[in-house]
């Protein structure tokens, strides 16, 4: 809906329109219909979308020069409009500035807005306008709409309107500064990453957010057949019988000017590839416990900070298909990643990613490697999953043995297949961890001799994704079990290195 509007109102700008051209339309309106929305304190531009009014009119209008043709003592533009409390009067308070604001063309509320955006330094050649109003706002428009449906409701001009209905706050907004914008910053306004969003608040919309709070959330009012809470009669008979009093639509105590802020942003880039990590002192995010770094770096500072540098981003956010250890290296093909970079400045392409790679990789100190690294899009983290999605996993790991291992030690292990163990949360994260039992699956392994040591070798493995492999192979105390150690009856067995070979791991732990 957004993007279509967008698009409604950037193809709304023909050649402006000329004061005479702003009479001559007022005077086509319904006169008793025009004179009594002056007469209510609604400004011209609120008027001519209450009449479904389109285009580039609003961006013409000059506040200081509106007069009602029909009675000129009935205009209202040097008034706080009671429907739009001066959001498109352009009068505002500005919490940039800290100071009151009244413009008296949509083009001087532009230029404020150009002027910030080329302060910020973003690289781009279309923008999307976004608007946000409090929803005071919104209740008085919904309470006028109601009262012209009552009473002019059954006039000819109102039955044509009512098929098409009236242009809102919003959009009456966009077609005012839509056109002034797309002059000053020199490009054209499209649904894009780039976006201009003007935000408006009102203190009267925030206080009745803080008593809703104070009711415990509940705002509603108990219905009545015949009054409201207040006794007072429904607003439809009221305009009937010609009792109801117009100031009730537009309490004094709400005419004030709303707050105005006005900033731009960009919407997340995206980066994927995977990572190879080398060392066996970097995690893979971020690791501090009681205000102490644990390791000397991590995957996610490595890569991160050089590509938020290179894009001048904000923020970024790392997210890896599965984890390691931070004394387990990661090598083979890599593990899949991707990184969110937050509001950049420039625009990144293909061979800006690679450029980033080929920063990475030729680092003194070759923690981390990063392969394919690309712009993707939302299937990237399809692509991410891929390795979370795999139900096997392939390790190698450096092992020791309290006896010497026999030539019969090597062909029972080559002969288990798709041996079931069950794993309580080991030991060592049980602080982070919930105290489970997990079933998982050993689908195979063997061994692999070293040369010169008659006590440690190499075991590969393939598990079912998910499987404490330090656990299996020493037991934790006894919380998994069948432990690998006793499937080969041997004394003791502790794992000194463990390293994964295939299906995006290699996993090294110092144990």
């Amino acid at each position: 809906m957004e993007q279509k509007a967008e698009e409604e109102v950037s193809n709304a700008f023909p050649p402006s329109f000329s004061s005479s051209d702003l009479k001559q339309l007022l005077h086509s309106l319904p006169s008793n219909a025009l004179n009594h929305f002056f007469s209510l304190g609604v400004c011209v531009r609120c008027i001519l979308r209450l009449f479904g009014i389109k285009g580039p009119i609003y961006a013409s209008i000059d506040n200081g020069s509106v007069e009602n043709p029909v009675d000129s003592t009935a205009s209202n533009e040097t008034k706080l409009c009671n429907v739009c409390l001066g959001i498109l009067q352009f009068r505002f308070y500005d919490d940039r500035e800290k100071r009151m604001f009244q413009k008296d063309a949509a083009y001087d509320v532009a230029l404020l807005i150009a002027d910030m955006v080329r302060q910020e330094g973003y690289q781009f050649d279309s923008f999307s306008l976004e608007v946000s109003i409090p929803p005071l706002i919104l209740q008085k428009e919904a309470s006028l709409w109601s009262y012209i449906q009552t009473k002019y409701g059954s006039e000819p001009w109102f039955q044509e309107k009512i098929h098409t209905g009236c242009v809102s706050i919003k959009d009456a907004l966009k077609f005012s500064l839509i056109n002034p914008l797309e002059k000053l910053l020199d490009c054209k306004s499209s649904w894009c990453p780039f976006r201009i969003r003007l935000t408006y608040t009102h203190t009267k919309a925030s206080e009745g957010v803080a008593k809703c709070s104070d009711n415990g959330g509940s705002c509603k009012r108990r219905k009545t057949d015949e009054s409201d809470s207040t006794g007072e009669r429904p607003l439809s008979s009221s305009v009937e019988n010609g009792s109801f009093d117009c100031s009730k639509l537009f309490p004094k105590s709400e005419n004030e000017p709303c707050h105005f802020t006005y900033n731009c942003f960009r919407t997340p880039f995206y980066f994927g590839g995977r990572y190879l990590k080398y060392s066996r002192n970097v995690s893979q995010t971020c690791w501090i416990i009681d205000d102490e770094r644990m390791g000397e770096a991590s995957v996610e500072e490595i890569i991160g900070i050089k590509v938020l540098q290179a894009c001048r981003g904000d923020n970024y956010k790392f997210h890896a298909a599965g984890r390691e250890d931070i004394d387990v290296r990661m090598l083979g093909p890599g593990r899949p990643f991707i990184l969110e970079v937050q509001n950049t400045r420039l625009v990144p392409t293909e061979q800006f990613a690679n450029n980033i790679e080929k920063m990475i990789n030729e680092e003194e100190n070759k923690l981390v490697r990063v392969k394919n690294l690309k712009l993707v899009g939302s299937d990237g983290w399809n692509l991410m999953r891929e390795g979370e999605g795999e139900k096997q996993k392939q390790y190698a790991a450096l092992v020791w043995t309290s006896r010497p291992l026999k030539d019969e030690d090597f062909q029972q292990v080559s002969s288990l297949k798709d041996l079931k163990v069950v794993q309580r949360t080991p030991i060592r994260v049980l602080h982070r961890r919930s105290p489970l039992e997990r079933e998982k699956i050993i689908h195979w392994m063997k061994m692999e001799t070293v040369a010169g040591s008659s006590q440690y070798f190499l075991l590969h493995l393939c598990t079912q994704a998910g499987t404490y492999i330090k656990e299996f192979v020493h037991g934790d105390l006894g919380r998994t079990h069948p432990r690998y150690d006793k499937n080969l009856r041997l004394m003791q067995c502790l794992m000194a290195k463990m390293s994964g070979t295939h299906t995006n791991l290699l996993v090294t732990a110092l144990f």
